[in-house]
């Protein structure tokens, strides 16, 4: 009994196809993955910013947030449908993860000042455990900034070599193409 052909390599090649016409989509998946893990985590940087209660924290948070949506948007007008890249959108993106990045920073700096202070410190274990988690968290989030605005930088780099990559289909029985009646008669 043959085997039936398994479906895993059309997929890859279909994948492989549609990188090759829109390789910008994997620095903006990364973004995404960015803002989504920081969503996710969101609760846990409230409570940290509710315990500590820093000059600036809420701000700092609430900024993330609203850049993060914004980079997104920036992003998809900079790589328009079959069109020139629009470069002040990108640059605007570029400065947006700046300023997230900064705003985690700073974020990190205030749970580290809060924990580390002599009078009155903050403990991050037992049930504030979650100040240790976001301080973790936003580590992530910073590492996550960094690659997507890489691959974002490095387009141009990386979009050659995608190009390059043979997503043709191997077609086995196109000799007998002579024999085909296409005029059109019914028998």
């Amino acid at each position: 009994m043959a085997k039936s052909p398994s479906k895993k390599p059309e997929f890859l090649r279909k994948l492989l196809v549609s990188l090759k016409r829109k390789p910008q989509m994997i620095a903006l998946l990364v973004l995404a993955a960015a803002f989504v893990y920081y969503s996710l985590n969101l609760t846990q940087v409230s409570n940290t910013t509710a315990k500590i209660y820093g000059n600036g924290m809420g701000l700092a948070e609430f900024a993330t947030m609203l850049l993060s949506i914004l980079s997104l948007v920036c992003f998809l007008n900079a790589f328009p449908h079959r069109k020139k890249t629009n470069v002040p959108m990108l640059v605007l993106m570029f400065i947006m993860v700046a300023v997230i990045f900064y705003c985690d920073l700073f974020y990190s700096g205030r749970i580290t000042e809060a924990v580390t202070r002599a009078d009155n410190p903050i403990s991050a274990t037992g049930a504030n455990i979650y100040i240790t988690n976001a301080q973790n968290m936003l580590k992530v989030h910073e590492i996550l900034l960094i690659i997507a605005a890489a691959l974002t930088a490095l387009l141009p780099v990386y979009k050659p070599m995608i190009k390059r990559i043979n997503t043709s289909v191997d077609v086995e029985s196109n000799e007998n193409m002579g024999e085909i009646d296409i005029r059109g008669e019914d028998a």
